[in-house]
């Protein structure tokens, strides 16, 4: 940014702030949250520290002067580990509560807790002394991570009790603890962590139990499950007896009013609390009640998580993009200007759809305000018109979806707001993805071809890729297309897929617009599947043979909220692609071509080889291919522009030699 373009938008950002202070502080209105508010304030600041020139004494800013482990054993959850549904409003619990007096009979008592932002955790206690701490995975197989639990200062290795307990709580790290062990990594010169429900998590799956003990995490109780007490509130009781840390924050109303009074009082000072929140608990006090209730899906019926107003922030569209979901919908997403919102760092937004999107009338250079939900993906709450520059255009939905995606046809049924692939359902999207996904150039899963893949779609066994992981020797087995064997086969060969090489799958999630040569780059470039999911547009351009088409296609796939549900359950799943080391590999910079038929390998292993090695492999031969590779019955074309170019040609003995 030029000195004139900040001068431009330095006046906007004051006049906006400035409208702001007035209605809140004189008119006692709001015009924006505070934390939008702070937001600009801060953008203004920076530009002010950049171009101190242009600071002015009227300005906003202005005002006030002056020993280790080598895994982890898994361990089954005697009773499972359940999450709770999020409600958002007081009508939805006022739902929640009538569905649950229709089955149950009046509710007379509520328990309440604050919902504490950390990792969930299980403590067993034998005779008196603390034997097992299990994380809750997949809530029904977790990680037995003891040896990182007992380093924690406030959870008792012993307790006065001699039957079996088990303790459920979180394990977080209080704020200003986060705050002394960020100002030690600024110290040492080290990245400071980003925000501290990641930093607990990571801490207790580190292997070495020094680095959880150096972490000041602590343990915070929230359910009892032996012994099974008459009530949750008499629960915390006996927890806090036994010498457990709990939130402080538990009460019990008989009234669902004054559970929203409660909401409200909790929601006004969540910051003065020593830790991260986003909600409240709310529960059915009587736990024989609660427990007859039972479970829905993942959730139980007896319990609900309030969630408070979302976090905001402000910040810039440099980009919006359409990504093509399983179903064919076409999603936008809004690229942002990187910002932190809620301890993440956000440089995505949902727009929806076409009439979100004309309904706020985002263009490619606003500044919105941006929120969190719920939801995955961040939200856009409102376009900030006044700091909109001058010359951007209304975006035409149906002209982007051309540009991005010429080759496909789109149709919007009537009565739907969303565009989707003309022609396409759901089901052959899933299939096609499937195959791809097993495919040889992929993940290569052997049995799970085109007709198998048909049949798990249409019984209904898979409805994803990450469901391929759930699939067990018997379900497959009652198909009509298989028998034991073929089950078995089948089953051993989607869970032996759990490591592929990186980029392998990368190109198994299908990206539009990243083949098998792009995927090997991606891979190279950022070494982790999490790493390229949080990757700028900036860094994607850096890579070698990525332009922006290519690059606006990863930032839409990884923008798109049931694909990273989908990376999400798959890590969930056990699925863990292996980093890609850095640094130099014997072939960095080389180019090869192959024509022909290798007699000691087949054409797709060679590449594989070449690309482990840092080549890269290309379907033609241009003047920046190192060396045409020859192998039996050889295509004329390409050796004869081989020799019109004066490209060296090797055989199949000298390709060996490249891959020693």
């Amino acid at each position: 940014m030029n000195k004139a373009e900040a001068q431009e938008r330095i006046l906007k950002l004051r006049e906006l702030i400035n409208d702001y202070r007035y209605h809140y502080h004189v008119l006692d209105e709001s015009t924006m949250s505070e934390a939008a508010a702070d937001s600009l304030k801060h953008e203004l600041s920076e530009l002010e520290r950049e171009f101190p020139e242009l600071i002015t004494p009227d300005s906003p800013t202005q005002r006030v002067a002056g020993k280790a482990l080598s895994k982890f054993e898994k361990v089954a959850h005697a009773e499972r580990m359940i999450s709770l549904a999020d409600v958002f409003s007081e009508d939805e619990v006022r739902e929640w509560v009538i569905s649950n007096e229709k089955l149950a009979g009046r509710i007379t008592e509520f328990f309440t807790d604050i919902k504490m932002d950390g990792l969930a955790c299980a403590l067993h206690y034998e005779n008196g002394l603390l034997v097992r701490a299990v994380t809750r995975g997949d809530g029904l197989i977790g990680e037995d991570v003891t040896m990182n639990v007992r380093t924690i200062e406030n959870v008792p290795l012993s307790i006065a009790e001699t039957d079996h307990v088990e303790v459920r709580g979180e394990i977080v790290i209080f704020k200003k603890d986060f705050e002394e062990l960020n100002a030690r990594q600024k110290k040492i010169g080290e990245k400071p962590f980003a925000n501290p429900r990641n930093l607990a998590a990571g801490s207790i799956r580190q292997l070495d139990p020094k680095i959880a003990a150096s972490r000041k995490l602590r343990f915070m109780a929230y359910d009892l499950v032996t012994p099974n007490l008459p009530k949750h509130s008499e629960a915390y009781q006996k927890l806090r007896k036994l010498g457990f840390s709990t939130s402080g924050e538990d009460k019990v109303f008989t009234k669902i009013e004054d559970v929203f009074t409660e909401i409200k009082h909790l929601a006004s000072h969540r910051q003065t609390l020593p830790f991260n929140t986003d909600g409240m608990v709310i529960k059915i006090n009587d736990r024989k009640v609660y427990q007859k209730l039972g479970i829905v899906g993942k959730t139980p019926r007896g319990a609900v998580a309030f969630k408070f107003p979302a976090e905001e922030v402000t910040t810039t569209v440099k980009d919006i993009v359409i990504s093509i979901g399983r179903t064919g919908a076409a999603t936008p997403v809004a690229i942002l200007k990187p910002v932190q919102l809620a301890g993440s760092r956000v440089r995505h937004a949902s727009l929806h759809n076409a009439d979100e999107i004309k309904r706020l009338d985002v263009r490619v250079g606003d500044t919105v305000i941006i929120y969190k939900a719920g939801d995955i993906i961040p939200q856009v709450k409102e376009v900030l018109k006044t700091l909109r520059p001058e010359g951007t255009e209304e975006f035409d939905y149906v002209i982007a979806l051309r540009k991005q995606y010429p080759e496909l046809e789109f149709e919007r049924a009537d009565g739907e707001v969303v565009y989707r692939v003309k022609g396409e359902n759901s089901d052959l999207i899933l299939k096609r993805a499937l195959e791809y996904y097993a495919s040889k150039s992929a993940l290569d899963i052997d049995g799970l071809g085109e007709k198998n893949v048909v049949a798990l779609v249409d019984s209904g066994l898979v409805r994803s890729i990450a469901d391929l992981y759930r699939l067990t020797e018997h379900k497959v087995a009652s198909l009509e297309r298989f028998a034991e064997l073929s089950a078995h086969n089948l089953v051993t060969a989607i869970q032996n897929s759990k490591t592929p090489a990186l980029n392998k799958f990368i190109t198994a999630l299908g990206i539009r617009h990243v083949g098998v040569q792009t995927a090997t780059t991606l891979a190279r470039g950022f070494g982790s599947i999490e790493k390229l999911e949080l990757a700028s547009e900036e860094e994607l351009l850096k890579l070698p043979d990525i332009g922006k088409v290519v690059a606006e296609s990863i930032l839409a796939y990884f923008a798109d909220e049931d694909n990273l549900k989908m990376l999400a359950e798959l890590k969930e799943l056990g699925v863990r692609p292996e980093m890609v080391a850095s640094g130099n590999l014997p072939l960095t910079g080389k180019n090869y071509v192959i024509t022909g038929t290798l007699s000691g390998m087949g054409r797709e292993e060679a590449e594989d080889k070449l690309r482990a090695l840092g080549a890269t492999i290309t379907s033609g031969v241009t003047k920046k291919t190192t060396a045409l590779i020859v192998g039996e019955k050889p295509g004329k074309s390409k050796v004869e522009k081989a020799d019109q170019l004066n490209v060296a040609t090797i055989g199949e003995e000298e390709l060996l030699g490249l891959l020693k």
